[in-house]
């Protein structure tokens, strides 16, 4: 009652206030970033900064839960007691750094179950990469070494990324993340080195599978990337998808050749004038079918979450039952 008597010059005064004030804080939010700053999740700051952000952070939790899924193919069927405990730990690594991201884009202003949701009913996306099959054990190794390797790649510049609580959260996620890597390549080091021919040609045939696809993980050309110029104008990315695909083709290629194994272009060489390797063109037209929801596990990988999500339901249940009571005995005493 009281507050309507505060608001009583014209409309078009008010607006032009509380215009003035965006202004304003919106220059100290770019003269923030234009000075190295970090954006805490109190901080004001633009409404499609936050959009992004959550779009961006959403994406990649939802990518590290799907991923569990073809990894989790294969738990039961790891060849030795070691792998199997490798496997599982992975996994679970995995599931926390859906649980750090979730909590990081919680700040946002965005709830969990919203997240969720928007999963569920096909709205939000994931990572591309998550919707092909794990066909053989090779597989498991080659997701470690090329699929976490360009992951690694994408995700060490967002420990600088202007908004801190992300930020903090892939510090760890990134040290978890390099141990998945060196896993996976041990794995197909260890086959290549001591396996039979039919092992040695498993690897290889995974590679083939994976290699165009773990290109695929760094997003469009940079020409076609709708986010990519506003987040690297905000400091939320740091480096270019071109850039950063290079960078993972150069790192690679030398991983290739001490594993003994050949990736699938044949015009992947090494460029003395560029300082960097050449590689061939990338199917794009795939990409986008496996984004559109239309890859060979895009069906599958959905339903799959969907169920742990209504199987769980009882969990959830269970739990709030438990704190209303609690909260119901706090109040009594």
């Amino acid at each position: 009652m009281y507050t309507q008597a505060m608001d009583t010059a014209p409309k078009e005064e008010r607006k032009a206030v509380r215009s003035a004030e965006e202004a304003a804080l919106e220059q100290r939010f770019d003269t923030k970033l234009d000075d190295g700053g970090f954006i805490e999740a109190k901080d004001w700051m633009p409404a499609h900064y936050r959009k992004t952000l959550v779009r961006q952070i959403s994406q990649h939790a939802h990518s590290e839960i799907v991923g569990m899924l073809p990894e989790g193919n294969w738990a039961t069927r790891a060849p030795t007691l070691k792998r199997k405990c490798i496997l599982l730990a992975k996994i679970q690594d995995e599931g926390g750094h859906g649980l750090y991201l979730y909590a990081a884009a919680e700040t946002l202003g965005t709830s969990r179950d919203e997240l969720f949701d928007a999963l569920h009913s096909g709205k939000a996306k994931y990572s591309s990469i998550f919707n092909y099959p794990t066909l053989s054990w090779a597989d498991i190794g080659v997701i470690g070494w090329l699929v976490d390797g360009a992951a690694i790649m994408n995700q060490v510049p967002l420990t600088r990324c202007s908004y801190a609580p992300y930020a903090r959260a892939m510090v760890r996620i990134c040290r978890e993340e390099s141990f998945h890597q060196r896993q996976g390549f041990d794995a197909l080091n260890v086959m290549m080195r001591e396996g039979t021919d039919a092992q040695k040609a498993m690897v290889q045939d995974a590679v083939d599978r994976w290699w165009w696809p773990s290109l695929m993980m760094f997003g469009p050309p940079d020409s076609e990337s709708t986010h990519s110029e506003q987040s690297m104008r905000w400091g939320i990315k740091r480096i270019s998808n071109d850039d950063l695909r290079q960078k993972f083709v150069d790192a690679t290629a030398q991983q290739a050749q001490v594993l003994g194994v050949t990736l699938p272009d044949p015009l992947l060489k090494w460029n003395e004038a560029r300082g960097h390797h050449d590689f061939g063109p990338i199917d794009w037209a795939e990409f986008w079918r496996v984004v559109g929801g239309h890859g060979p596990c895009n069906k599958e990988r959905l339903a799959a979450r969907v169920k742990a999500w209504d199987d769980g339901a009882w969990v959830r249940d269970a739990a709030l039952a438990h704190a209303r009571k609690q909260t119901t005995r706090q109040e009594a005493a």
